[in-house]
């Protein structure tokens, strides 16, 4: 039985869509996989048992993306399933346009014209849930348990403890804390693990910083891989990590998929939808204010009161209760 997966935009978000890609596995035990997204999505999932192929969606790099959409379609062919995770307009008409009849994806003006299986979904439940709905909408009474995150990236296995710090985080400066916090917590915790900073091409003098600060605290058990990982690279390291701290983003879930101990602080996002999803050793620190959540890339009223409020203190605290 084939399938295609039009997979989310964002790494965290693609790793979310796993448990509904496992549900499918599993409810169609013949299924092959077709993944199609974005450049870093692929990377992360192509390793699938089931997938067959993946494809790097470069449509909107097209001077006609509407052609160009219609012209992947074609070369897809059809198929006997076909699942988005987008809700966008594009994914609705790549869909539709491989002629494939069972169609499944969350409620919009396009999709309900243009697809079969079009469930509207409560937008206050975890990311997981809602993946899953659309996964299974063509399942009548579908009521089987989620499965946990799932990675088929082999986990790098360290000769010593190791504490990964991922600072960054890709959608914007609101949903990060501080370097020096960042090092502050790592130097804390020195003489028990071995210490990596993570992170990605854009986040390389972020990563610096905290070496700096690192530095400053007279410590040297690190390596900062910030920019020098492809995507198999950073889920095998992060995979092989024994504590993991980091910012609510996309190596988050790498470490959820891999069952890393995280400490995972939270500020402008909403917790509920995006936390690790069943991780037994994941604690999240937060504060409660009248403004947050408010999912805005850059902190709207100038403070950032909701990670700048979060002491090194917490978070060592917070890494304290993951060892009881």
């Amino acid at each position: 039985m084939k399938i295609l997966i039009i997979l989310p935009n964002w790494l965290g978000d693609a790793i979310m869509a796993t448990p509904a890609i496992e549900l499918l596995s599993t409810y169609y035990p013949h299924a092959k996989f077709t993944f199609v997204g974005s450049y870093v999505t692929i990377e992360a999932l192509k390793h699938h048992p089931l997938c067959e192929n993946a494809i790097v969606d470069e449509t909107k790099k097209a001077p006609l993306r509407l052609f160009a959409t219609y012209k992947l379609a074609k070369k897809l062919g059809t198929f006997s399933l076909a699942v988005s995770f987008r809700d966008q307009i594009y994914s609705s008409l790549l869909l539709r346009f491989t002629d494939t009849v069972v169609c499944c994806a969350r409620a919009s003006w396009h999709s309900r014209v243009l697809l079969s299986h079009t469930p509207k979904i409560q937008t206050n439940q975890h990311l997981v849930e809602q993946y899953t709905q659309i996964a299974m909408a063509n399942v009548d009474n579908f009521h089987q348990e989620i499965p946990a995150l799932q990675l088929y990236i082999q986990a790098k296995k360290f000769a010593k403890p190791t504490l990964g710090i991922n600072a960054g985080a890709t959608y914007g400066s609101a949903k990060r804390w501080y370097p020096e916090r960042f090092a502050e917590v790592a130097a804390f915790y020195k003489d028990q693990y071995d210490i990596i900073i993570f992170g990605g091409p854009n986040e390389v003098e972020m990563a610096k910083e905290i070496e700096e600060n690192l530095q400053a605290l007279h410590v040297n058990n690190y390596s900062n891989l910030a920019g020098k990982t492809n995507i198999e690279e950073l889920c095998a390291n992060i995979g092989g990590c024994s504590l993991f701290i980091t910012n609510d983003s996309g190596p988050m879930h790498v470490a959820a998929a891999y069952g890393v101990p995280t400490v995972a602080i939270f500020g402008p996002t909403k917790y509920k939808e995006t936390s690790q999803w069943k991780n037994e050793k994941s604690i999240i620190v937060r504060h409660e204010l009248d403004c947050s959540p408010c999912m805005k890339r850059e902190c709207p009223l100038k403070h950032h009161e909701c990670m700048k409020g979060i002491t090194a203190f917490e978070v060592i605290e917070a890494v304290k209760k993951l060892s009881c």
